[in-house]
């Protein structure tokens, strides 16, 4: 019984696992569209490793959801739990943004001469991952907040733009801004540094069921289910932003 959770955790890993063999299959295509110009089509599977890294999201949760039901907790289940983490919220979101970084140079003069260089950037995410990860596992203090954006929720943002992509792929303006490669290094200096800073962030727990102690997570959840009806797959960037934002301006009531 012990062990229980601890599959879930591997599970948790399992999909990460496959959500990087969707990711990094290749198939960029260039068409013409009725102006003769030529523009970028991306066939690759990436929604499809989106939807598994948010199928180990949900596990994720789930596993210490079943390791409190069956009073299994354990040291091994910590870390195990940042191991699979690292892959699914980490490794997985960091090909997400390799791939979209290698389709923004596709259409370039130098494409084949392009150096791989300017595509490392990339992983710096599951560097900034992995540092976040060892420092929560080495403070027992973020249990009811969080010293830095976690990992699940900066891979999650990170899963969401190629459903964005796929979502908005007739509207031109969205396909040029989400085929730049300036917006790409754009958020992983961002979201690597969210990931790494202490800045107080509230964990999505309830301590009890006051509304008053409880308010800036109540506003969250509204907006996520307003923003999910009227923007779709946008809602998540959006979330993501009004959670930091709601997070600093109540921080005395987030942890």
């Amino acid at each position: 019984m012990k062990h229980i959770p601890n599959l879930f955790t591997l599970l948790n890993l399992f999909f990460g696992c496959i959500a990087i063999i969707y990711i990094l299959q290749n198939g960029v295509i260039i068409v013409a569209n009725e102006e003769g110009a030529q523009w970028l089509d991306v066939p690759e599977k990436i929604w499809l490793g989106s939807l598994f890294i948010a199928l180990a999201a949900v596990v994720d949760f789930l596993d210490g959801f079943v390791a409190r039901l069956f009073n299994a907790t354990s040291a091994l289940g910590k870390q195990l739990d940042s191991l699979a983490d690292c892959v699914s919220f980490g490794v997985a979101p960091g090909m997400i943004i390799y791939q979209f970084l290698r389709v923004s140079y596709a259409s370039s003069p130098n494409a084949l001469e392009l150096p791989v260089i300017y595509l490392l950037p990339a992983f710096l995410v599951p560097c900034a991952a992995a540092f976040r990860l060892g420092k929560f596992n080495l403070d027992d203090s973020q249990q009811y907040g969080f010293k830095g954006v976690p990992t699940p929720a900066a891979g999650l943002l990170i899963a969401s733009f190629p459903l964005i992509y796929w979502y908005f792929k007739d509207n031109a303006d969205a396909m040029r801004l989400m085929l730049n490669q300036w917006l790409w290094y754009g958020i992983i200096i961002a979201v690597s540094a969210l990931m790494v800073s202490n800045l107080p962030l509230m964990a999505l727990k309830f301590k009890n069921f006051s509304v008053k102690s409880n308010f800036p997570k109540l506003i969250l959840l509204l907006a996520a289910i307003i923003a999910a009806i009227f923007l779709k797959w946008l809602a998540v960037p959006v979330v993501f932003i009004l959670y930091i934002i709601l997070s600093l301006a109540f921080k005395n009531k987030t942890t």
